[in-house]
């Protein structure tokens, strides 16, 4: 699907998704478990694929008429699949089923799409193999396909943290059901750290211990997954937020604001987009309390943003850069280079098709916004859905019409993002 937008203004109240990082983890959390209800879960394209792999490894996922997932687990012990397991364009669904794989007395092959198979687990598989599993690359290259064979007992292992925080992740929640349990000393600085806080968090509300370490991680052997209840409620996602929360900030109508339902404090480091656009000089007003933001739009200024914890934010930032005045600098973003697409040089591309300069180093990215001057121009989503939002956010005021090619891989994550922006007056139309 191809998507062209107008130039337009926007103002409304729209309410957040649900994280898609909550409901991956909280998806296989109760997959671990006897059983478990999910309620507010996001069912994208992602987070379907975690779905799929938990009824593989023999569980049963039940999804009502309101969203909520009904889950029968399989109890700690995954069953050997019987197909390859698809994790599609899912990263988040590899890392963390390959640790459970390893539990299975018996082989799992696993494999994703052509992006997915590009991507890094070559530390993971090195990890699993310390903890006494087989796990290798079919092409002995660190990539997918995979192939691991079980069971893992547990230990101690030693992996990079600056690669991908899903190791982390996958070993914590694989750990849990052990019999020695796992402890993970970090070798390097750990980077996107906010999302093994999520992690620990939805641990913790499954009844599962695990904890911060002076050298990285751990987590004890021989515990159940059970949350208090029987249910779990995934909330908003911050990473989605960013979309409204910067159009609210480039294209609030005037005297108008847009708000934005369902922002409810968590773990999540994205919610440092909150104070990344009001840096940035735009009026924002986050009641914790009630979990809703109203934003309205000001002329925006040029700032310097890290982005080691907070990897997703990228593009919504280039596009802000590219709007503010001055030079927005984003750093330590070379682990963003290792997402569906490289979004360093993604966005740094297709802006630039749009008049936008900018500077690129391997860990930086540098936005000229006062040397740019945004028109619209036919851009490729590159099959990532957060490139195609953040460019979606830029022809909302680009001088000219924007086209966006491929625009249905918004589907990953936040399946009814055309349907939000229309309700906040945009104009756009779909093509098949």
């Amino acid at each position: 699907m191809n998507v062209t937008l107008t130039p337009s203004r926007v103002a409304g109240t729209v309410r957040a998704p649900p994280s898609k990082s909550y409901t991956h983890r909280s998806i296989l959390a109760a997959g671990y478990s006897g059983e478990a209800t999910v309620r507010d879960a996001l069912w994208s394209a992602d987070t379907q694929a975690t779905a799929r792999a938990v009824e593989l490894f023999g569980g049963d996922i039940d999804r009502r008429d309101d969203g909520t997932l009904e889950i029968d687990g399989f109890d700690g012990r995954p069953a050997v699949p019987a197909d390859v397991i698809d994790c599609a364009n899912s990263g988040t669904t590899m890392r963390l089923v390959t640790a459970a794989a390893a539990l299975a007395d018996g082989t799992t092959v696993l494999t994703g799409d052509e992006s997915l198979r590009s991507r890094p687990q070559g530390p993971l598989l090195e990890a699993l193999a310390d903890l006494g599993a087989e796990a290798e690359s079919t092409r002995r290259n660190g990539q997918a396909p995979l192939v691991v064979t079980g069971p893992l007992t547990g230990g101690t292992v030693s992996i990079p943290g600056d690669v991908s925080s899903q190791y982390i992740t996958a070993l914590l929640m694989a750990g849990a059901v052990t019999d020695e349990g796992i402890a993970i000393d970090l070798e390097t600085d750990l980077k996107s750290a906010p999302y093994v806080d999520i992690t620990l968090e939805v641990l913790a509300d499954f009844g599962v211990d695990a904890r911060k370490t002076d050298d990285g991680f751990a987590v004890d052997g021989g515990q159940s997954y059970a949350p208090a209840g029987g249910e779990y409620a995934v909330p908003g996602d911050f990473s989605s937020i960013s979309y409204p929360l910067a159009a609210g900030a480039i294209a609030a109508a005037e005297d108008e604001t847009v708000r934005i339902e369902g922002a409810h404090p968590s773990a999540q480091g994205d919610s440092a987009i909150v104070e990344i656009v009001e840096r940035m000089g735009a009026d924002v007003d986050w009641d914790r309390d009630t979990g809703t933001i109203d934003v309205s739009g000001a002329s925006l200024e040029g700032i310097e943003v890290d982005v080691e914890d907070t990897p997703d934010l990228l593009p919504t930032i280039a596009t802000l850069g590219a709007v503010a005045d001055g030079d927005t600098l984003v750093t330590n973003a070379e682990h963003v280079r290792y997402k569906e697409t490289d979004r360093v040089s993604a966005m740094a591309e297709e802006l630039g098709k749009m008049g936008v300069e900018t500077t690129e180093e391997r860990d930086s990215l540098t936005i000229h916004g006062s040397a740019s001057e945004l028109e619209g121009a036919t851009v490729s989503g590159r099959d990532d859905h957060r490139i195609i939002m953040a460019l979606a956010l830029a022809g909302l005021v680009a001088d000219g019409e924007t086209t966006i090619k491929g625009a249905d891989h918004v589907d990953v994550s936040f399946p009814g993002f055309f349907d939000m922006l229309e309700e906040l007056g945009v104009a756009l139309e779909r093509r098949e």
